[in-house]
């Protein structure tokens, strides 16, 4: 790295003179050389993730890449995501099989992440017989996730045939968080035993700070 800032230096000074003779304005001459400045440190900083890219495996270790994984497929503040394999003889049944794992994985994800919010919403307000409001929303929690997860979308999918003649297929999936809280608004606004104390732009800010920590895809 800091080889490549002294080539680029080195390129760079004679350009500065040059401007210097060509330019005896020292206004200007300042002007061109913050320009030039600009420039080595964005070559700089693209050199830098280069190299950070890069970086080498250790000895007797081979990388593994996995289709439909890494960061682009994890959650976020916006959606719900999970990637799953399935592996079977018979192509539909390895489908079938990473679909179900998938859909598995994210509905286990989003009745976690609103067991969270409706533990908080419910701690934040002052409703009575709040034993039996928690447990109607534990139920309503596992209705509202089977329901919605008929929007999941398909956003990966690969098929690839195992040496032995079978199949394998990576998926990746996922649900948008506005229309996951879209739903819980229609069935709570609707609930009988909820509706009363239920406030909809206080569940959705207590919706939306609990999947703010997940803007990072984490």
């Amino acid at each position: 790295m800091r080889f490549l800032l002294k080539i680029l230096h080195f390129i760079l000074w004679p350009i500065n003179c040059i401007v210097y003779i060509a330019q005896p304005n020292f206004e200007t001459f300042m002007k061109n050389l913050i320009r030039l400045s600009y420039v080595v440190v964005l070559i700089a900083a693209v050199v830098f993730a280069g190299c950070k890219a890069k970086q080498k495996i250790p000895d007797g270790e081979k990388e593994v890449i996995v289709p439909c994984s890494g960061p682009d497929f994890f959650t976020n503040n916006k959606v719900f995501r999970a990637n799953s394999i399935g592996e079977s003889m018979d192509q539909v049944t390895s489908k079938k099989k990473a679909t179900t794992n998938a859909r598995n994985e994210l509905a286990q994800s989003i009745q976690t992440t609103v067991k969270t919010v409706t533990d908080n919403y419910t701690n934040s307000r002052s409703m009575d017989k709040r034993e039996q409001l928690e447990q109607r929303f534990e139920q309503l929690n596992r209705e509202v996730v089977e329901q919605t997860l008929q929007g999941v979308r398909t956003i990966c999918e690969k098929l690839v045939q195992t040496k032995d003649g079978g199949y394998k297929t990576y998926v990746a999936i996922e649900l948008s968080a506005d229309d996951l809280v879209k739903q819980y608004n229609e069935r709570l606004s609707k609930d009988d035993r909820l509706k009363i104390d239920y406030d909809y732009e206080k569940f959705k800010d207590t919706f939306n700070a609990e999947m703010e920590k997940k803007k990072t895809g984490n």
